[in-house]
């Protein structure tokens, strides 16, 4: 039951995401395209995830080092879900590069070709 208690707080974190992720998917579909949106989804929410991350673990370390067992408990949930979250976002990636390659190329810069009398 305690684990059931747990996760329960955590679920407006997740709604919260899963909106910010259903507004990323329609605009940049609607802008763009399907494999774009997925693309652009994966990139914000490895991000988002990362820094939730980095965030939840500092909050647990000083929950511990002030030996607050509330806050330890809270924050510790919280960054379990952001990890778990990083995971999957990092697995979407994966299986989104294996099925989409040519997002794996990075874009060349133009060169500039001067003409007379500029060049030399």
């Amino acid at each position: 039951m305690g684990l059931v208690a747990r996760l329960s707080r955590v679920i407006p974190l997740v709604i919260a995401l899963a909106a910010i992720a259903a507004v990323i998917y329609l605009v940049v579909t609607y802008r763009h395209s399907p494999a774009r949106a997925k693309e652009v989804l994966i990139r914000v929410f490895t991000w988002i995830t990362g820094v939730l991350s980095v965030f939840f673990g500092l909050v647990t370390l000083y929950a511990l080092a002030e030996a607050n067992a509330g806050v330890l408990d809270l924050g510790a949930s919280f960054l379990v879900v952001a990890l778990v979250g990083l995971v999957i976002t990092r697995w979407c990636n994966h299986l989104f590069l294996k099925h989409h390659p040519s997002y794996k190329k990075k874009p060349v810069k133009a060169a500039v070709k001067r003409r007379w009398p500029w060049q030399r």
